[in-house]
């Protein structure tokens, strides 16, 4: 018999005598981000291909969950984070065009399959949610005709899965998590857009789409934005309608920038677009994947939702990973939390925090190998105050760690 309002303190075993962590502090001699001549960042909206695999990955890994507690009483072993996108193809035109061919995606990974000899709807549930997540996201796809969906999801090793069902939360990878605090204003402006285009501006302009692409370039007190925008063919009924757009949307992304910044905003929308020779962003989805774009899970945006080249960054694909024991997950969203807390309470004196968590596979997720915190200071005479605030803030985010769990599987975190 299934149950439904599980409890984390009675799933997971309790550590053992308590054992000083290995935290690691310093003083960086970087210069503080918003000091630095140059910056590059990027954010790729909620309907890019890569966001679309990071997205249906994370839902699999969701919807998993929810099963796996309602029947269990426990969220079992899975990592669903490999997911493909495979661009279809398609007709846009003013006033409406066609889908020729549907986007494929396969969905790809390792679940527990089965309990006890019965076997459970694992691929059933993947594609349900997956076809779920689409809906939601994707306004003008139908995901029916537009998309063919397709589960190869398998059973996990013997050996992950042996250390997982241990419940001793040990981690199941040698991995790291990096993150950083506070964001700069470029990487705010870069990451706020995005979200405003997708969120608000969409109930006055529905014309745009959700494959939208943000990439910002600091050079010293000048921030030049250039976004891409699927433009959705069936809300636009000629190229006047599509130019004004293009026209209204930079007024608009101007404008709400300036929130975030007092230094010089320079934004430019499909700088591609060459009106005189008909070339027009133009979608039926307003998806670039139903024209032969292709995404994969972790070749987005990192887990705080940004891709920060000169920021200190994790590899690590973070969405469908389990959000028990794989640390590839829990220590991106941990460290940017750590970060984030250290820069909140210090303000004044901070400038940068990066913290970096390394795990050992098989030993317990609260114990990581080593974490360090890098404080890049503006008072370096308070240096001494702040180091004891990291560590003992570092020491209690790591002995609440399996807190992160549930919050992870209610969706509090964006992993994208």
């Amino acid at each position: 018999m299934g149950n439904k309002n599980f409890n984390y303190q009675i799933i997971f075993s309790r550590f053992g005598e308590y054992m000083a962590r290995n935290i690691q502090i310093n003083r960086s001699e970087l210069r503080p981000i918003e000091e630095q001549e140059f910056e590059i960042v990027e954010r790729k909206g909620i309907g890019h291909p890569d966001s679309i695999a990071d997205g249906i990955a994370e839902s699999v890994s969701r919807a998993l969950c929810k099963m796996y507690i309602e029947k269990y009483g426990r969220i079992l072993h899975h990592n669903t984070d490999e997911c493909e996108v495979v661009g279809g193809q398609s007709a846009p035109k003013f006033g409406g065009g066609v889908i020729l061919e549907p986007a494929y995606i396969l969905l790809v990974g390792r679940a527990t399959t089965e309990v006890n000899g019965t076997r459970l709807p694992y691929r059933t549930v993947a594609i349900k949610a997956a076809a779920e997540y689409l809906k939601k996201v994707c306004k003008h796809l139908d995901v029916e005709a537009d998309v063919t969906l397709d589960c190869r999801i398998g059973k996990g090793s013997v050996d992950l899965r042996a250390v997982y069902d241990t419940q001793k939360l040990l981690a199941n990878d040698t991995s790291f998590g990096v993150g950083f605090a506070p964001l700069s204003e470029t990487e705010r402006i870069t990451l706020e857009l995005e979200k405003y285009i997708n969120g608000k501006l969409k109930r006055t302009m529905p014309e745009v789409g959700e494959d939208i692409k943000v990439m910002s370039y600091r050079d010293k007190d000048k921030i030049n934005v250039t976004v891409a925008a699927a433009m959705v063919d069936s809300e636009i009924p000629n190229a006047e309608h599509y130019i004004n757009s293009i026209a209204e949307l930079k007024e608009v992304l101007t404008k709400y920038a300036r929130r975030f910044t007092q230094r010089e905003v320079n934004i430019s929308v499909n700088t591609a677009d060459n009106y005189k020779d008909g070339i027009f962003y133009l979608t039926v989805t307003g998806l670039s994947m139903e024209n032969g774009d292709d995404g994969s899970v972790g070749r987005g945006n990192r887990a705080n939702g940004l891709i920060t080249p000169f920021r200190f960054m994790s590899l690590e694909a973070t969405a469908g990973k389990n959000p028990v024991t794989h640390v590839g997950k829990l220590y991106n969203i941990l460290a940017t939390q750590i970060a984030e807390e250290i820069a909140k309470k210090n303000p004044d004196t901070v400038a940068d925090v990066y913290v970096r968590i390394l795990s050992q596979i098989g030993k317990p997720i609260d114990e990581p190998q080593i974490a360090t915190i890098s404080l890049v200071m503006k008072d370096p005479k308070k240096y001494a105050s702040v180091e004891k605030d990291a560590r003992n803030i570092a020491d209690e985010q790591l002995k609440n760690i399996t807190g992160l769990t549930e919050r992870i599987y209610h969706g509090e975190f964006t992993v994208f």
